[in-house]
């Protein structure tokens, strides 16, 4: 057969037959929906090790020489990752910050890729940049940030948090930084404030800056952990006084230890007087300012330059769906817009390749799209206030409990720890807070791989933490007080066996 024979009405090994889709889509979306009404009863992990996995897999296999049929495949790859997974859609799963999937963003998922569309500009996707910009307004709504600004959807908080730093660094620097770079005449050093434990995207940012993490000013916390006023003037009147430039405050939304917010408009305030961008790390918590229950304080994000917030966490959207907002909306055209001859794209529109770093980009937004008509406003500021109001429910139990000592608790995430009752009056001591920390790490990794319940931890003033936190529309009121239980049996069971002599 000649080469102009195979390539007319070419048919390669990756089409499948509409008919044989149907079939194996019907079965897949089957297994899902199976998963989905199973997963309050199955384990929330298998607890396979890292060697079970790879053997299920067949990891060292070569790349095979010859294909397999199309159906049988799925088949498979549904099994592994259905029966071999951790559930964070569980809903005893207290640890990261990842919510559960909404089942109608897994719909959306698949439409999104079925169509395909670049979402880099507008000719490439019409409706589905029409579907963002709309999106990225709804959620300005839902959090009280002004309309007329910009946003962008993005992977998760980490470039969400950075876009917002890219705007700020065009934004206040008196050269063209984005020309020449930070190393030309004149120029003076930029510094960045946020409060000790600020997320680590920052020291990601000023490094890919070209600024060095020296650049970042580290402001103490009171004993909540918010950010100390009298404390970040000093370090940027200090900065001031040798000839540095105070770039960019970054306050917290919701920290990702405890959930605390830091003084918003104070915050605000500080930066209006110096003349500083004020950004708002929201990644966790920004999605919160909807609900009542919500800190007054939380609700000043709608005063910041820019914020983060990922509606992956609050939102329950499936993974990846970080969002950008910015009050100036020439701000992220400022940061980021080149226009090379081989782009050829309406000016008139709005092309999201000039609002960010990414040229290709999928469609995101429609799975943030759905979930926001298919809840309204008022359905999702209760589910908000529900999930707050069972974190709140758990620190009650954990204080009630006599061996549970709760610690903090703000927006949905409550730290606590187990302590043997007889060593509650003991636990300043140096040698029992040692031995408390350790127990709680092997608490914490006891229930990981245990099925139950999954939480993370915290360290607060030297103590290690349990933490759980609800991002989680399936959890109710029967899975906190599960969770009390189990830790407290997990507790017994390891004090028992690790306690040494001299506490007992």
């Amino acid at each position: 057969m000649s080469d102009e024979e195979l390539l007319r009405g070419r048919r390669t090994p990756l089409e499948i037959d509409p008919e044989e889709f149907r079939r194996i889509g019907h079965r897949l979306v089957d297994d899902i929906a199976g998963l989905l009404g199973s997963m309050r009863d199955r384990p929330l992990t298998s607890g396979e090790g890292p060697a079970q996995i790879r053997g299920l897999l067949g990891a060292d296999r070569p790349m095979p020489e010859e294909g397999t049929d199309a159906g049988a495949l799925v088949e498979e790859a549904s099994a592994l990752l259905l029966d071999h997974s951790l559930y964070n859609a569980h809903p005893r799963f207290f640890g990261y910050i990842t919510a559960g999937a909404a089942p109608i963003g897994m719909l959306g998922d698949l439409l999104a890729a079925a169509v395909n569309p670049n979402l880099g500009s507008w000719t490439l996707s019409p409706m589905g940049t029409e579907m963002e910009a709309q999106s990225i307004r709804w959620i300005c709504d839902l959090v009280g940030f002004p309309q007329g600004g910009d946003g962008v959807l993005v992977s998760g908080g980490n470039v969400a948090n950075m876009l917002g730093f890219w705007a700020a660094r065009a934004a206040r620097t008196d050269w063209d930084v984005r020309k020449h770079g930070m190393r030309v005449e004149g120029a003076r050093d930029l510094r960045v404030y946020g409060a000790v434990g600020t997320h680590t995207w920052i020291e990601n940012a000023v490094d890919m800056a070209g600024m060095g993490a020296e650049s970042i000013r580290w402001i103490d916390t009171d004993a909540d952990g918010r950010i100390l006023l009298g404390a970040l003037r000093a370090a940027i009147d200090a900065d001031l006084e040798v000839g540095g430039v105070p770039m960019m405050v970054i306050g917290t939304g919701g920290s990702v230890s405890t959930g605390v917010v830091d003084p918003l408009p104070a915050l605000r305030e500080l930066c209006d007087e110096l003349g500083i961008w004020f950004h708002v790390d929201g990644a966790y918590g920004a999605f919160a300012a909807a609900a009542g229950s919500a800190p007054d304080e939380l609700r000043g994000l709608a005063l910041a330059d820019s914020v983060a917030l990922d509606p992956h966490k609050w939102l329950y959207a499936p993974l990846e769906a970080g969002c950008t907002l910015v009050r100036d909306p020439q701000a992220l055209l400022a940061a980021f817009s080149y226009r090379p001859e081989y782009y050829h794209f309406a000016e008139d529109v709005q092309n999201y390749f000039e609002h960010g770093i990414q040229n290709s980009r999928g469609f995101r937004a429609l799975k943030v799209w759905l979930i926001l008509r298919q809840l309204g406003a008022a359905a999702y500021r209760r589910m908000l206030d529900e999930d707050i109001a069972l974190a709140r429910r758990f620190h009650a139990i954990a204080a009630a409990h006599p061996e549970l000592e709760a610690l903090t608790c703000h927006l949905s995430i409550t730290t606590y720890r187990y302590v043997p009752a007889d060593l509650a009056e003991r636990s300043g001591e140096e040698d029992v807070g040692a031995y408390l920390n350790e127990l709680n790490e092997r608490v914490q990794d006891r229930l990981e791989k245990g099925g139950e319940a999954f939480v993370s931890n915290a360290v607060l003033d030297g103590a290690y933490a349990l933490r759980m936190c609800i991002v989680n529309f399936r959890t109710g009121l029967e899975d906190v007080e599960a969770l009390a239980e189990i830790s407290v049996e997990a507790g017994r069971a390891l004090d028992a066996e690790m306690r040494p002599a001299a506490l007992r």
